[in-house]
């Protein structure tokens, strides 16, 4: 099998045969859909800057196919030492044809990307790689300008260019370009929160990408306020079609008051997730609590707990509400954030939360197993 896959590098050049090239790029696509395929690539370097070169050649079958097989490499976090080692400047290189608005295949380039720079390693080599050429700052606006731009690339969607984006924003340095009032990149972020309700992997992106934002507290204040007023945009996805009484309508954000009767939640329960995180993020210190507490929050919890099926989900519920109804912390612990824990308490608190986790596995196991039940047809 090694073998066969070295016989393929004459027809992955450049210059070979179109036919042969596009056979050849098909095979190796094929080789990448299982586990030993892909380590068997991993461990052929030639092959790997061949099929580099190859994805970002003119050829249109086979750089197709080339790009979707770095996508599946990708995925494995296992290969993204073996592939940056063996491809020198790779994240650079496929950044680049993320951002070529007439680049067909920059659908594929932005979703390896996001493979590849969830993981530390690569995202921090990425990083490293922008701040080398001196133009990160630069690359990361037109990357949010990328995705906020529907017409940006006329032949690719570029949806996972939000993954990507949730991924490199766990970085501090993004998130102070993310997050810097002069740029004005937040707030288009916002907007897309409302849009592609067909396309969870871009909804999933730019949430991720809001709530890393929300790590950074010195923030929080300008994030609640009127510049960016981020909140109601959190909480909307959280809303269904409940019928508030006046006096509790009057206390919600005007997004929020008396929405329509088939107003429907965020469908995805890992971006429900994100969405309570990122509010819980924002309640860390005093005036953020406040803040979150004043715009009805507690309201659309209330809500959203009732009507939850997921039972992490739930629970995350649960502990905003705790902040939100609870007393504040004793002085000098009000960024929760910042609150330094006795190391027994810390272990305390790790073993119960392996308790929540191990309970919750039990009641999805639980959940499974009645939805299995209702399925098997009566005799």
């Amino acid at each position: 099998m090694e073998a066969d896959a070295t016989k393929l590098l004459p027809f992955l050049a450049l210059d070979a045969r179109a036919d042969l090239q596009a056979a050849a790029a098909h095979h190796v696509l094929a080789l990448t859909g299982s586990g030993p395929g892909r380590k068997l690539l991993a461990e052929q370097e030639a092959v790997l800057r061949a099929l580099a070169e190859l994805a970002s050649a003119p050829a249109r079958d086979a750089a197709r196919d080339a790009a979707r097989a770095l996508v599946n490499l990708a995925a494995d976090p296992g290969l993204h030492e073996p592939l940056l080692e063996a491809i020198p400047g790779l994240s650079m290189r496929l950044l680049d044809r993320v951002l070529d608005p007439q680049w067909p295949w920059a659908e594929e380039a932005a979703a390896a990307l996001a493979n590849l720079s969830r993981e530390p390693a690569p995202c921090a080599a990425l990083m490293a790689e922008l701040a080398a050429a001196k133009r990160g700052d630069i690359l990361l606006e037109r990357l949010v300008r990328a995705l906020c731009s529907p017409s940006y690339n006329a032949r690719a969607s570029l949806h996972y260019l939000a993954p990507l984006l949730s991924n490199l924003s766990q970085r501090p340095e993004v998130r102070a370009v993310l997050l810097d009032p002069n740029r004005f990149v937040i707030q288009q972020l916002l907007l897309l929160t409302r849009q592609h309700p067909e396309n969870s992997v871009r909804r999933g992106g730019v949430v991720g990408t809001l709530r890393n934002c929300c790590f950074e507290h010195r923030h929080h204040e300008w994030l609640l306020g009127p510049d960016v007023d981020i909140l109601p945009v959190l909480l909307l996805p959280l809303a269904g079609p409940e019928d508030f009484s006046e006096e509790e309508t009057e206390r919600l954000p005007i997004d929020l008051q008396y929405l329509l009767p088939d107003k429907e939640r965020e469908p995805d329960a890992d971006i429900r997730k994100m969405l309570i995180e990122a509010i819980m993020l924002l309640t860390a210190t005093a005036p953020g609590r406040q803040l979150v507490r004043d715009q009805g929050t507690y309201l659309i919890l209330r809500e959203l707990h009732s009507w939850e099926p997921e039972p992490d989900v739930r629970l995350a519920c649960e502990k905003l509400i705790q902040v939100l109804i609870g007393d504040e912390p004793e002085h000098g612990m009000e960024n929760l954030l910042e609150v330094q824990l006795p190391e027994d308490l810390d272990q305390q608190l790790q073993e119960l939360e392996q308790q929540e986790q191990e309970q919750l596995e039990r009641e999805r196991q639980e959940q499974l197993e009645r939805e299995q039940q209702e399925l098997v047809p009566e005799p």
